[in-house]
């Protein structure tokens, strides 16, 4: 897919906000230790500043997301725009959320701009790192990364997302993945366990997986402190 052709979700369907690097390390308990010589998959990535900043640590990382197939000024736009959105709702929806990593919604609104700042500089830097794609495909050859992150898309959109998506999905991450793939957050956007959670681990695990529901140092959506640990080989 080539920057110039629309992917089949227009823009105004897409949600794009991101999280900074030192939020993923959390989200995903990664160390620097983990990172060091690997190649690093994140997907899909939105607004997210993992692979930007990874870069400038030295790791080898690459974003994928179908949003990328805009020009990065429209993805600037849609991201004021959408974070602008999530705060209000979040104004209204305090409760919802654990106050303990980000103050208040002012240090929470810096960090997103941080994130989509960072994302957008690489992207224009660096624009072979940010592919398009349309999940549950991707362009990638088996076993091309070490190790692929996914957040806040898998689980957390159970409400539009099928079950035989996930698995699709899951499969194709996989797919890509050396090593390992690690999801989070597994609840859904009201905060609920994924229904169908228990079904994808045995479904993984039949497939030869080690999977482990791992707790993480990060919390700020009510419930979503988990993370799915995915290894291809025991």
């Amino acid at each position: 897919m080539s920057r110039g052709t629309k992917t089949k979700l227009d823009l105004d369907k897409v949600i794009f906000i991101g999280r900074t690097y030192e939020e993923y390390m959390d989200m995903f308990m990664l160390s620097e230790g983990d990172l060091k010589g690997k190649k690093i998959l994140d997907c899909p990535s939105g607004a997210c500043s993992f692979a930007a900043s990874g870069q400038l640590k030295g790791w080898n990382t690459m974003a994928a997301d179908i949003a990328y197939d805009h020009p990065a000024e429209d993805l600037v736009t849609k991201g004021r725009e959408d974070l602008q959105h999530a705060l209000t709702h979040m104004k209204n929806a305090e409760s919802n959320y654990i106050w303990d990593y980000f103050q208040d919604l002012n240090q929470l609104q810096e960090y997103r701009e941080r994130a989509l700042h960072s994302c957008i500089e690489d992207m224009n830097k660096n624009s072979e790192r940010y592919l398009p794609v349309q999940l549950p495909a991707l362009p990638f050859k088996d076993n091309d990364f070490d190790m692929v992150l996914s957040a806040h898309f898998l689980f957390t959109y159970a409400d539009r997302l099928n079950l035989q998506f996930h698995l699709d999905t899951l499969n194709e991450l996989l797919r890509v993945a050396k090593e390992e793939l690690r999801v989070f957050p597994l609840v859904d956007l009201e905060g609920n366990r994924y229904e169908h959670l228990d079904h994808v681990i045995q479904y993984l695990k039949d497939n030869g997986c080690y999977v482990e529901e791992v707790k993480v140092p990060y919390e700020f959506q009510k419930g979503a402190n988990s993370m799915l640990k995915v290894n291809k080989n025991h």
